[in-house]
């Protein structure tokens, strides 16, 4: 049996005010391709399919498109969950129905819930489709008042799991949680602290086949191969930039996970960090490709007019700008600067950006209209 993995989707994701819809259209067309040329037996979604609880018009849209091309065109079962960015009770909607078209998408936790079992030459596969939960749900669900910890929801689960199902058959975890050991990016919202530590510890799934999760951005395993973050679709903030996104391919066998190959996804804009001189910048040499979006450090000393403007006009999807200090000074010279410039009276204070921005002194005709424009601000500040 060959299942693909793929997690955090984020679909409705706003990054410096960009909505990366159109970004992860793109993506999910080059998943489509991905999926058709692999032919999986399932595709599993590991939660956080939209990157808020009320997700915006166009990202439904979207979600709803990809689900009816892979299961009524392609018709390949999917196997998802719900993470901590979704609404479960939103993502519950006509999930009944769903099932017999081939669409398992868990959002609650169930006591005596069932699993979803496949078959394939070997024999059944159970899928254990575990969404994000708090750990008083699962003591609510369980009926046990001492689960106070993310660690013990997922005993909890896991001993649910070998107390029900045989140990002589292949097991898959899906779920969204965050495994101790694992590489946190800049884009992840931090679990929920309610109950102690989010952390889960790793060793808790060993005995399973293949574990199959998201949360965590950046693809990985965590303590072993079969226990492995399958990454977000896109990268979405700076942090990932050397981030490589893919989607994991596994192939089991009848004694376990024969293979596993990270399948490459490619944005069509990716996230970059450039650094240099604004001039040498200018030249549009600086980027791998004018269209990334960009982390800009620029490394110059002097004042700089309308840098942002500039730089858009050359890389048009610049979302951050940053002034890098080359000759760092010490905290305490920095701390004279400012004593020193708040001596300086409002007149001073203008007419030294004068001279920084035009390299020249004001002239005699300028600190007069400058002058008495600051004397009207303090009159009129004053009431009169």
């Amino acid at each position: 049996m060959k299942l693909l993995h793929t997690a955090d989707w984020h679909l409705g994701k706003i990054v410096h005010n960009v909505h990366m819809t159109e970004d992860q259209k793109d993506m999910l067309e080059q998943f489509m391709q991905i999926v058709r040329r692999e032919e999986p037996d399932v595709v599993i979604i590991a939660g956080d399919l939209y990157d808020r609880s009320i997700p915006p018009k166009q990202a439904v849209e979207l979600l709803n498109d990809t689900f009816t091309e892979l299961v009524n065109d392609i018709q390949v079962p999917v196997l998802a969950i719900s993470g901590n960015h979704d609404s479960p009770d939103r993502l519950q909607f006509g999930t009944s129905l769903f099932r017999n078209q081939g669409l398992f998408l868990d959002t609650k936790l169930r006591k005596n819930r069932e699993a979803v079992t496949l078959y394939d030459d070997h024999g059944p596969v159970h899928f254990h489709l575990i969404p994000y939960v708090e750990p008083a749900e699962v003591a609510y669900a369980f009926e046990d008042d001492s689960i106070k910890t993310h660690q013990q929801a997922a005993e909890r689960i896991v001993e649910d799991i070998r107390e029900r199902f045989s140990s002589d058959e292949r097991h898959v975890w899906v779920g969204h949680a965050f495994l101790a050991g694992g590489m946190e990016s800049e884009s992840e919202e931090r679990l929920s602290m309610i109950g102690g530590s989010p952390y889960v510890d790793a060793r808790l799934y060993h005995d399973f086949t293949y574990v199959a999760l998201g949360h965590l951005h950046q693809p990985q395993r965590v303590t072993k191969d079969t226990i492995r973050y399958s990454g977000s679709l896109l990268k979405y903030s700076f942090s990932e930039a050397n981030h490589k996104k893919s989607v994991a391919a596994i192939q089991l066998d009848n004694s376990g996970v024969a293979s596993i190959e990270q399948i490459p996804l490619t944005p069509e804009r990716d996230f970059e960090v450039v650094e240099g001189y604004f001039e040498e910048l200018l030249g549009g040499e600086a980027a791998a490709n004018p269209s990334n979006y960009l982390h800009v450090r620029l490394l110059d000393d002097g004042q700089l007019l309308d840098p942002m403007g500039k730089l858009r006009k050359v890389y048009p999807n610049v979302l951050h700008l940053e002034r890098v200090q080359l000759h760092a000074k010490s905290n305490l010279e920095e701390l004279e600067q400012v004593k020193e410039r708040q001596k300086r009276s409002p007149e001073e204070l203008f007419q030294s950006f004068y001279e920084d921005m035009k390299g020249e002194e004001m002239p005699e005709n300028r600190k007069e209209i400058l002058e008495e424009a600051i004397q009207q601000l303090r009159e009129s500040e004053r009431g009169k």
